[in-house]
């Protein structure tokens, strides 16, 4: 019996070990799919057919010789901002690109768990952006709701996951690009620990404010690729201690203090959590009380942590742009960031780099007091398609912070969050809760999100059936 078009990470992986199906048949079922979906969610910049199906054929060698790997033949994708050997890493831009000679580090340990890369998802110019659209590739939508944006800037992976394309799929997060797709798709998103999986070639991104992250249906399968991704270059700047993520999906968490933060850290522009999607997260606060945590209302010192963040990302914004082949076909906000970073790029930047230090000890002592803390992910459900498209610089700053004031401090600080789904608002469309640790916490934050999940199954909730064609989903 063919394996669900929404099996998940490791019952693929399962599956094939046990000898029940092909990474041919797998590869090749992806590969229907994205092409069924190309018009009606735009998922994907870069398709790996021929590749991936030889990957496919020589990964099927390998499990009838009985070689055993983690991800052995499962199919995956990854965000193109991610080097993969042989294709062109546009990051979101316009013009043609050379393809690169190496993979990267996250995409070569993937391969080392046996992974076949079926292709490289859509992502904003740069990963700016909390939408996923632009003149270079088009919109992705989302498979919830195909008129609104699946969010960004993984939106190409989170629509490939959520609508059941690809078991699992690696993001990037500088300001909660995992979170707040993850959020807006129904999906778990992982942002670990600065570090945890390594962003090389590059030693950081977005002067370390961006993290590569996982997404998927279950913690489980968000676990398990994140265990197959973790590790580091040799020459990496960041490298945490091992956790097993994995192994945290089966540990009870115990009785933990939970902070329930419902008001958005200091932004120059307002920020208001929207009513409904305050209810979403007070009912999964409630649930987590009946489970036997002591949650209360608490907000971390945040402080001035926004003066912190816009020198690192508007710098990050302006290497990438003088590194792009094509700088005139760049979004006019890129460029106007790129402007503002060479200003803060100087003694600003080096201020706010130093300033992390005291924000781990300000913001560290709370951890004395909470374990965890349970914050909206986003403020508001998700846009429609094209509603931030063409706005102008101030315009769309308004707008992201309006619906997305919530995630992007935990890349300041470089600590793991987890999106959780927190159910439906009006119209049927996802909103999500973050759930926030200190430094290292992934393990803790991943078993309580288990924990979650075991209670409300919110993987067995699928999208409508007309994002993906009944051809392409046997």
């Amino acid at each position: 019996m063919p394996l669900d078009r929404f099996a998940g990470l490791a019952e693929s992986a399962r599956a094939l070990a046990a000898a029940e199906v092909t990474s041919r048949a797998l590869v090749e079922r992806a590969l229907a799919r994205i092409e069924a979906t190309r018009t009606s969610l735009n998922a994907f910049r870069i398709v790996r057919t021929e590749a991936a199906l030889a990957e496919a054929e020589a990964a099927d060698k390998e499990l009838a010789a009985g070689v055993r790997k983690p991800l052995l033949g499962v199919p995956v994708a990854v965000k193109d901002d991610m080097d993969v050997a042989g294709e062109p890493t546009a990051f979101g831009c316009r013009g043609e690109f050379p393809p690169v000679a190496e993979d990267g580090e996250a995409v070569r340990r993937l391969r080392a768990a046996g992974a076949v890369i079926v292709g490289k998802t859509n992502t904003c110019e740069f990963g700016q952006w909390p939408f996923t659209e632009g003149p270079a590739f088009g919109a992705t939508r989302n498979p919830w709701s195909t008129e609104h944006t699946p969010g960004g800037s993984s939106g190409g992976s989170a629509a490939a996951v959520a609508a059941g394309l690809v078991p699992a799929a690696l993001g990037s997060d500088g300001a909660g690009s995992v979170r707040i797709p993850a959020s807006w798709t129904h999906l778990i998103g992982i942002k670990p620990q600065r570090g945890r999986i390594s962003t090389w070639p590059r030693g950081e991104s977005f002067q370390g404010i961006t993290v590569n992250g996982t997404l998927a249906r279950t913690v489980a399968d968000a676990a398990l690729l994140l265990d197959a991704a973790a590790g580091n270059h040799e020459r990496d700047p960041h490298r945490p201690p091992a956790v097993d993520a994995s192994a945290a999906v089966h540990r009870d968490p115990g009785r933990l203090r939970i902070a329930l933060s419902l008001k958005p850290p200091f932004t120059a522009l307002p920020a208001r959590l929207q009513p409904e999607v305050r209810a979403r997260i007070l009912q999964l606060a409630e649930q987590l009380a009946r489970l036997g945590h002591t949650v209360e209302e608490a907000d971390p010192p945040y402080g001035q942590i926004g003066l912190t963040f816009v020198p690192r990302a508007t710098a990050g914004i302006a290497e990438r742009v003088r590194e792009a082949p094509f700088p005139a076909l760049l979004d006019r906000r890129t460029r106007d960031a790129a402007r503002l970073g060479g200003l803060l790029g100087g003694p600003p930047l080096r201020v706010a780099r130093r300033a992390e230090a005291a924000l781990h000890r300000r913001i560290g002592r709370f951890f004395e007091s909470y374990d965890v803390i349970l914050a909206p992910t986003t403020a508001a459900p998700p846009p429609r398609v094209g509603a931030l498209l063409n706005l102008g610089g101030l315009a769309t700053d308004r707008a992201m912070i309006a619906a997305c004031p919530y995630a992007w401090p935990w890349n300041v600080l470089g600590w793991p969050g987890v999106n959780v789904p927190a159910g439906f608002v009006g119209g049927g469309l996802p909103v999500g809760a973050q759930l926030l640790g200190p430094a290292n916490s992934e393990p803790l934050l991943i078993c309580l999100a288990a924990q979650l999940e075991a209670e409300l199954r919110w993987h067995s909730a699928r999208p409508p059936e007309h994002t993906v064609t009944d051809s392409a989903a046997t």
